[in-house]
This record gives structure tokens, C-alpha cells and sequence, in this order.
């Protein structure tokens, strides 16, 4: 079995490295297709060098721009691609446009798909990335459900042939990376932090970061709980907040905006944190994992599982709201039960690719 991987932004090669590996150590014919649609260095080369990936094999360079032009752009470069090196299974993960347009141009073509990270749903369609995660899975062949609820979900929606409960590969890459960070990371050292003593906060939702007056909230919120507890708030701001708080005027008074960590920084970061304030899904997975309690800027989440475990609250956008969440997460260190899986997620999956039966077999 021949598998195209494919990956764009800084969740996804953090997400496919297990699978890749995983492939290496079967032996087992891949090839890694970069669609590029997170295009700074820190949001991209960097997590390569840290994972210690091999160079994709192909790379679009789509970059920036609107939903519909960057779509566009990976789907008929995703095309190409699948039609000069034709593998049996194209793999996606998660609810990016890179995930929609290349499971689209797989589907198109009549090359089986396998969804990583099927399932989840936030239950709101004005966040685009609800529509990808929703178009994959219906067109997908196999799917891959991190959790039971993540299953759950898809039978919800007529969807049970070929679907696999596997665990989430982000707890493979965190246990695979984590003593590698605290040997190699010196973010904290850098910064003059000490374990417990500061908040991690990130944000690049397109609902919070486009909006001036949610960015303006979220910033008061970092300042809030910065300013009442004492603690020192690190902000390393994706590229698309960093022009937004630019363009809209912003600028924190209690925070520190720095610049985005590679990976084994933001995992070092991440496990050292009092606490973290984020409107990620993947950072209220990484937190769960590593029992660090989060604060989500988001009325809803496609992590329920994290709510449910107690090691994650939602809170919106209003600063009052996030600081009343903030000092009721703020001592809470683990207990809970990680959702997510054993860190074997990569090979079930890569069992289910190779053996199991897809979706639409027979039909």
C-alpha cells in the first residue's frame, strides 16, 4: 500500500509525524505532499527541523489568501499531484482547507481517502473549519474517530462502515517529543520563566482574530489575568494575529507578545505553563495530555472530551468570563484521565489503511 500524506499547516505536521515515522519503521511506500498554506518559516520549516521529518516529497506554495482561492489553488495542485504519483490511499487529518481540497481532489480521481481525526464536531457552522471537518468525513472512505464520542458523532450522521476508534496521533507526537523538548528547549531559559510561574495564551481562530472587538477582548482578558494573578502571560501570536493587532491597533499592557515557538519550545512551554488560555483545539488536546489546565476563548469546542474530563473550560471572549475561569482552572495540575488514547494511534491507523475496509467497498 502506497500512501500519500498530506499536510499544510503547523497542527498537521505536527499530527501526521507519527504516521510518518510509522511508515518508515513498516517500510512501508509513502510520500508527503506540503500544500504550504502555512507559509512562514516559524509556522513550517521549523517544525520539520524539530520533528526531524524528511522534505516533502511535493510542495504547492499555495500560501495565503481568501477560503475560496486558497481551496482552489490546493485542489488543482493536490490534482496534479495524485495524478502523476498515484498512490492507493491519500491521507488527511483534521478540518483545514487543505484537508477539504485534497480529500476532494482524491475523490475526484477515485483514490481512497483516510480522514485522521474524523468526527469531530463543534456543532457551528459559521466556523469554516466545521465545514472541512464535515465535507471530509462524508466523502472519506476510511475514518479515523480519536474517541467514542468522535464515533458517536458520525453514526449521528449515517456514517459507521469504516470508521476505526485509533486515539488521537497528537498523543503519539507528545509523548514521542516531550524529553526531547525538556533536553533541547531553552524557551523558558530565554524568557527568564520558571516552571508554574507564567500563562501560555495563544489565538488565531478567524471568528476571534478578524474580529477587532473580539481580538480587543481577548487582549484585555490576557491582560486581566496577567495583571490579577500575578503571573506573566507569554502571547506567541500566529502570524495572521500578529497583522490583525497591527492593523486594528492593539497592543498589550500586561502580556508579552513574542513570536511563534518551533515545536519542542511550544511543547516545552506548554507542559511548564500554570495554565493555558487558547482558542486551539489542538492546545486543548496538548494540555489534556500533558495536565495542564486550560481555559478555552470559544463558546463551543469540537474537544468536548476535555470539558468532560474537567481539564478544559470554556469561557468566550468576554474578559470577565475568561478571569473567572482562569482562577477556577488556576490550581488544577492533572487527575483526570486523558481521553485521548495510549500513543498508538499512528500504527492503528496504518493497520486499518492497509487491512481494514473502507467505506465505500463493494458499492
Amino acid at each position: 500500500m502506497k500512501a500519500a500524506i498530506v499536510l499544510g499547516t503547523r497542527p498537521e505536521i505536527i499530527k501526521m509525524s507519527p504516521l510518518v515515522r510509522e511508515c518508515a519503521k513498516r517500510g512501508a511506500p509513502y510520500y508527503i505532499l506540503h500544500t504550504g498554506q502555512h507559509y512562514s518559516h516559524e509556522m513550517d520549516r521549523v517544525f520539520f527541523d524539530d520533528l526531524s521529518l524528511p522534505e516533502a516529497n511535493y510542495h504547492l506554495d499555495v500560501g495565503s489568501g481568501t477560503h475560496g482561492a486558497q481551496t482552489a489553488k490546493i485542489l488543482a495542485g493536490a490534482e496534479g499531484v495524485l495524478m502523476k504519483d498515484r498512490p492507493d490511499i491519500v491521507l488527511v487529518q483534521g478540518d483545514t482547507n487543505t484537508v477539504m481540497a485534497a480529500a476532494l481532489a482524491a475523490s475526484k480521481l477515485g483514490i481512497r481517502i483516510g480522514h485522521v481525526e474524523a468526527g469531530l464536531r463543534s456543532h457551528d457552522r459559521t466556523m469554516p473549519e466545521e465545514t472541512n471537518r464535515v465535507v471530509a468525513d462524508h466523502i472519506s472512505d476510511q475514518l479515523y474517530a480519536p474517541t467514542e464520542e468522535a464515533r458517536k458523532n458520525l453514526a449521528k450522521e449515517g456514517i459507521e462502515r469504516g470508521v476505526y476508534v485509533t486515539g488521537n496521533t497528537i498523543v503519539d507526537a507528545v509523548l514521542e517529543n516531550r524529553k526531547l523538548a525538556e533536553s533541547r528547549s531553552r524557551a523558558l531559559e530565554n524568557l527568564g520563566l520558571k516552571p508554574r510561574e507564567y500563562v501560555l495564551a495563544t489565538a488565531h481562530r478567524q471568528e476571534n482574530v478578524d474580529s477587532r472587538e473580539r481580538l480587543a477582548n481577548i487582549i484585555a482578558a490576557l491582560d486581566a489575568v496577567g495583571r490579577e494573578t500575578g503571573l506573566s502571560v507569554i502571547f506567541p501570536a500566529h502570524p495572521r494575529t500578529q497583522a490583525r493587532l497591527q492593523e486594528f491597533g492593539l497592543r498589550p499592557k500586561v502580556a508579552s507578545v513574542v513570536q511563534p515557538f518551533g515545536f519542542l519550545d511550544f511543547l516545552r512551554m506548554e507542559a511548564g505553563a500554570r495554565l493555558l488560555l487558547t482558542d486551539s483545539g489542538g492546545v486543548q488536546e496538548e494540555g489534556c495530555v500533558l495536565g495542564v489546565p486550560c481555559v478555552t476563548m470559544r463558546e463551543n469546542t469540537e474537544r468536548p472530551e476535555t470539558v468532560d474530563v474537567g481539564a478544559n473550560v470554556l469561557a468566550g471572549t468576554d474578559p470577565e468570563r475568561v478571569m473567572v475561569a482562569a482562577w477556577s482552572m488556576l490550581n488544577r495540575r492533572g487527575g483526570w484521565k486523558n481521553p485521548f488514547g495510549d500513543g498508538k494511534a499512528a500504527a492503528r491507523i496504518l493497520d486499518s489503511a492497509e487491512r481494514g475496509e473502507g467505506r465505500f467497498d463493494n458499492k
